[in-house]
């Protein structure tokens, strides 16, 4: 699934995305890890996996969307 980078704090290394119907979703380290990143500016777009339904949906793995 892909999504665009919205909000991210690079001390605690998480963050959140807003999907491509404008809803956003949390990140934690952990999926920001999983996915070997160093950084992330908003706005740019990745590529995620997300677990869960509903309120319990989350992040579980964040990328950089590449062409």
């Amino acid at each position: 699934m892909q999504a665009t980078a919205f909000t991210f704090d690079p001390r605690t290394r998480s963050g959140s995305v807003l999907l491509d119907d404008g809803t956003p979703l949390d990140f934690g380290a952990g999926a920001f890890d999983a996915g070997g990143l160093r950084l992330l500016r908003p706005g740019q777009r990745v590529r995620i996996e997300v677990a869960g339904d509903g309120d319990s949906r989350r992040v579980t793995f964040l990328t950089l969307q590449t062409l």
